[in-house]
């Protein structure tokens, strides 16, 4: 029965010779280099022995094939989705494609970023910053709004009574002449008349502060300061800082942009002489403090605040950017996570937390955590305050398997200690968001009310195969 003469036999014994060699490997195909073109092989995955993960550009099962089509791999860059032409391949010829460009990008293939800046479209000398596909303008004090055109310089009720007399309170008062003289904090009110028109602290008050309980979140712009005539004698403050807080508890000294010290500022020199100073960046705060660093005399004070209700120039309709992250104006370094997944724990295939950007292309396009639980979370530092209105999320794949988070909640913080929950306005419970229901829709939810915060997490609840996550975040700088 040997009959090698017609060549039957002899390729028989080599198949079998070959399949006794890998099963002699302990059930490791990997280790018998079966993936070519610097492919990944991986065990363990369904019902195959073995699967080999590709390079871009080649494909079949042991990754030996050159993938064909002019949209394989992708010629577009910056996410720009390739678009065949004609349905069938005559070469790798141009007019084959085209590439559809994301918004802020052109070119053949997608590869230019417009430079949203070149129109100058900042006003009042503010600062123009190119984003993918957007621009932010960085608006020196007092103005506001997407291009700066807005100016907030409102007097906010000292001088004019607008900020009643409860609103105002301070470390320490002065009496004078036996007691009888009171120089409470509900003087301090600029250009105020009579004998005794102004607040003075305590002589013993060795950290004095006068404070104003704003009522609701505000943005301040700038201060005018006012000193006051004590017995004959000029008394004011000839420097102060000021500092600033949203619960009256935890408070933060204004620093000017890029100062790792507090900002002192320039007080008065006479006693009845105004003294402007403006808050570069303005602050956005529903506690203002000022607290004297140099005193003549006596810390003695007349002022007027300056700045603009949040919602004159910031309703929801007109607070609704993207904040930065499809755009990248947020940087990966202000994105972390409570753990970070590995696709069959490849390091190559890590779903970090800077890839949980909205509509984010490529193999590991999301963010997804190391674990399928409720513990599990992806935070954005926006570095300042700002005022949220909402959140656009979207799933992705992993490999051909959709993942999404299907109900998640959101919390927030001003100093990324301690944390609140957004809450149902209707429950008093945690607001819990629908989210999506594949891997690519946008799903939109709105924060009502909006809340104000520099940190902010999503805690993905309930998700379909695992925990996968894009985002948008949505609101403005005020």
């Amino acid at each position: 029965m040997n009959r090698h003469g017609n060549g039957l036999i002899a390729p028989t014994l080599t198949a079998l010779t070959v399949l006794v060699s890998l099963s002699s490997v302990t059930g490791n195909y990997c280790e018998v280099n079966l993936c070519h073109n610097g492919a990944t092989c991986v065990t363990g995955v369904g019902e195959e022995p073995f699967i080999c993960i590709c390079p871009d550009g080649f494909g079949g099962d042991t990754c030996n094939l050159t993938d064909t089509g002019p949209c394989s791999p992708n010629p577009c860059k910056n996410d720009g989705t390739c678009e065949l032409l004609t349905p069938t391949r005559r070469g790798d010829v141009f007019n084959e494609y085209i590439c559809r460009c994301q918004p802020g990008f052109e070119g053949v293939h997608c590869q230019i970023n417009v430079n949203d800046c070149d129109n100058e479209p900042c006003a009042n000398g503010g600062k123009c910053r190119d984003l993918d596909g957007d621009y932010t303008c960085q608006c020196p004090s007092p103005y506001v709004g997407k291009q700066c055109q807005l100016r907030c310089i409102s007097l906010l009720g000292m001088e004019g009574g607008a900020i009643v007399e409860s609103q105002i309170s301070a470390s320490s008062v002065h009496y004078g002449i036996l007691g009888l003289q009171r120089w409470g904090p509900e003087l301090a009110r600029l250009n105020n008349q009579g004998i005794v028109n102004a607040w003075t602290s305590a002589s013993h008050d060795r950290n004095p502060w006068i404070e104003i309980n704003m009522q609701k979140k505000m943005r301040l712009t700038g201060i005018i300061t006012q000193g006051a005539s004590r017995m004959g004698a000029s008394e004011y403050i000839k420097a102060f800082k000021v500092a600033s807080s949203f619960d009256g508890v935890t408070y933060t000294t204004h620093r000017a942009d890029g100062q790792r010290r507090d900002k002192v500022f320039v007080g008065n020199t006479d006693n009845d002489s105004t003294k402007t100073n403006m808050f570069d960046p303005p602050i956005v705060a529903q506690f203002i403090r000022i607290i004297p660093v140099v005193c003549r005399r006596a810390c003695t004070l007349r002022m007027e605040l300056v700045g603009c209700e949040l919602n004159v120039y910031s309703n929801t309709a007109g607070c609704s950017e993207p904040l930065g992250m499809k755009s990248r104006l947020i940087s990966d370094g202000q994105l972390s996570a409570s753990s970070t997944f590995r696709t069959w724990g490849i390091d190559t295939f890590t779903w970090h937390p800077q890839f949980a950007r909205l509509d984010k292309q490529g193999k590991t396009n999301a963010w997804s955590p190391a674990n399928n639980n409720r513990s599990e979370w992806i935070q954005v530092d926006l570095e300042k305050t700002k005022r949220l209105t909402g959140i656009i999320t979207q799933g992705a794949k992993d490999f051909g398997v959709v993942q999404f988070v299907s109900v998640f909640k959101v919390m927030y913080s001003n100093n990324g200690e301690s944390w609140s929950t957004v809450k149902d306005g209707n429950t008093g419970n945690d607001k819990l968001f629908q989210g999506n229901t594949d891997n690519n829709t946008h799903k939109k939810n709105l924060f009502e009310p909006p809340f104000y915060a520099q940190f902010v997490r999503v805690v993905p609840l309930e998700w379909h195969e695992r925990i996968t996550l894009r985002m948008e975040l949505l609101g403005c700088d005020d």
